[in-house]
């Protein structure tokens, strides 16, 4: 006995495989006629003799082109996104062949290399707004795209298989020049989509670019560097696929090169990030901050698209301390811990949208029978948009703060110039006292710089060993080898702090003019002690020849 299933369409045409659907061994064919489908169990194929002039139908759709990795099931759950078509149409591979991965055309399918496509897209978007993908390509080595969109070497740039004689990788103004090809009036064939659609006129992209997600897809002609931008206001929340596949001209047909996928996140939650900051904070990012001193809060809204442009936006800032609740419309906010310890800081950003929202009527129950109109057609409950609606979205931030002693100020109380007995050194010394507040500082560092602060000279640093106890007071000295005016930044720092201050110090050089005085002194003093030796010593000898005269006599 034959078990026949049959079910009646329209239209052979109309009718689209779904493995889903098919027993795993069965055959299937239509019958042109009477446009019926026949499914036959394959344990009676051998005893069904089908006509030789129906062939089996093989038919491709944008979904078993683009999608290998979801269900077509998934697909159908999301609405219509503005612009785009859904992957139940046909794809033409005869005009753009479909190459799996790992297929070995794929290393043939540009000169030089492989290209490689970049995927980006500016996720997470809040529902409602706009997302934007961008695709560039990347060539291999020493090719780029010129002024004309045609893809050339590089001047003095070698690759691996050396200079080429011919400047272009792709010229594809000298294919535009065939009659099939100019300026994009031509109706061939072959100047198509994937999906049969015509080239915009006029066309003078030269990559085809294929956008898949939702179940959907969008067609692009472009150069190098092209974006799409889809309305989120009906994307299901979540993180989805976005599949772009990139086909070159080849004569009068199309080549894959490049195929890449990314995922992008739609939400009902504003996407916020937090910046926290502090003055003489060591590392803001470890959320360990200081006693006393301010906390900035900065909060950055993540809307490219300026969705929430003519929103009421309010924040509402807890800071987990038993100072109560801040509301503000200021993205900013100071606060100061002055306790240390552990704190909850809690955030939530609340934007009033407005524009038109739905109001949705129920649903019937499943077991509630269809109504139908006159003719036949069931009839649907819509959601129906309600005017001057607003619609409030929320987004939220959390962190544990720690908040700990650190060096809050330090002051330098003098400077002053090293005298030191004896011959002097090279170096000019100079002793500076500093004082702090807040904890003992267990190093200090110093940066001697030009007159502008920006060029540094010299770098020190040192460990503090000495014991100061509760009294921050500190003296450092540094030398200096020539004269001038210097830049001096002294720092305080310990494991959580680090407090700066800085001063401008006037070396002043060694006067010529007081050295000359002093040797001419020393001269002067070294003539009169001459002299006086000399007058001493002739007065010596007329005194001892006095005496022998006086012997004589």
């Amino acid at each position: 006995m034959y078990r026949f299933i049959k079910m009646h369409v329209p239209m052979c045409v109309a009718f689209k495989r779904t493995d889903s659907l098919i027993p795993l061994q069965a055959a299937h064919f239509c019958d042109p006629v009477t446009s019926r489908i026949f499914f036959v169990s394959s344990v009676f194929q051998s005893m069904v003799h089908l006509p030789p002039e129906v062939p089996e139908m093989t038919l491709e759709g944008f979904q078993d082109v683009l999608s290998n990795e979801r269900p077509s099931s998934y697909m159908r759950e999301h609405n219509q996104l503005n612009g785009w078509s859904s992957d139940e149409n046909d794809w033409n591979e005869k005009l753009y062949p479909v190459w799996k991965r790992g297929d070995s055309r794929w290393k043939n399918s540009w000169k030089g290399g492989r290209v490689r496509a970049v995927l980006t897209s500016d996720s997470p978007a809040l529902v409602g707004s706009t997302i934007t993908f961008a695709v560039n390509l990347v060539f291999p080595r020493c090719q780029k795209e010129d002024a004309d969109g045609n893809i050339v070497y590089e001047k003095n740039c070698r690759n691996d298989s050396g200079p080429s004689p011919d400047p272009y990788v792709y010229n594809w103004t000298a294919w535009t020049e065939d009659n099939d090809w100019r300026d994009g009036t031509s109706q061939g064939h072959h100047n198509v989509f994937p999906d049969g659609k015509p080239f915009p006129h006029p066309w003078k992209r030269n990559f085809v670019y294929v956008f898949h997600t939702l179940g959907q897809y969008f067609q692009k002609l472009g150069r190098c560097s092209v974006s799409v931008s889809i309305n989120t206001a009906n994307v299901t929340l979540g993180p989805q696929v976005m599949e772009v596949t990139v086909y070159r001209r080849h004569g009068r047909t199309y080549v894959p090169i490049a195929k890449v996928k990314d995922v992008y996140v739609v939400t009902d939650q504003i996407p916020i990030f937090v910046t926290m900051s502090q003055k003489n904070n060591r590392n803001s990012s470890d959320e360990i901050f200081l006693k006393d001193l301010p906390i900035i809060f900065n909060v950055l809204i993540h809307d490219p698209s300026h969705f929430l442009n003519e929103s009421a936006i309010y924040y509402k800032w807890n800071f987990g301390d038993n100072t109560g609740l801040f509301v503000s419309n200021n993205p900013i906010m100071n606060h100061t811990y002055v306790l240390n310890g552990t704190f909850s800081f809690n955030l939530t950003v609340q934007a009033t949208v407005p524009g038109l929202c739905s109001s949705p009527s129920p649903r019937p129950p499943k077991t509630t029978p269809s109504l139908f109109l006159a003719g036949g057609k069931p009839l649907e409950l819509r959601e129906i948009p309600v005017e001057n609606c607003k619609i409030n979205r929320y987004g939220y931030f959390m962190a544990t703060i720690t908040i700990v002693a650190g060096i809050l100020q330090v002051n330098i109380l003098q400077v002053t110039d090293v005298l030191t007995p004896g011959p002097q050194p090279d170096d000019s010394l100079v002793d500076f006292v500093l004082t702090c507040q807040g904890s003992i500082p267990t190093e200090i560092c110093t940066i001697i710089s030009d007159p502008t602060c920006q060029v540094t000279q010299d770098t020190v640093c040192n460990t503090v060993d000495e014991d100061l106890g509760d009294t921050c007071l500190l003296t450092v000295r540094r030398a200096f080898s020539s004269p001038g005016t210097y830049c001096m930044n002294l720092t305080l720092g310990d494991d959580a702090s680090l407090a700066l201050t800085s001063t401008l110090v006037s070396i002043p050089g060694r006067d010529p003019a007081f050295l000359l005085r002093m040797t001419n002194g020393i001269l002067v003093f070294v003539g009169f002690l001459t002299i006086f030796v000399t007058v001493i010593a002739i007065l010596v000898s007329k005194s001892s020849n006095w005496k022998k005269e006086n012997l004589l006599k």
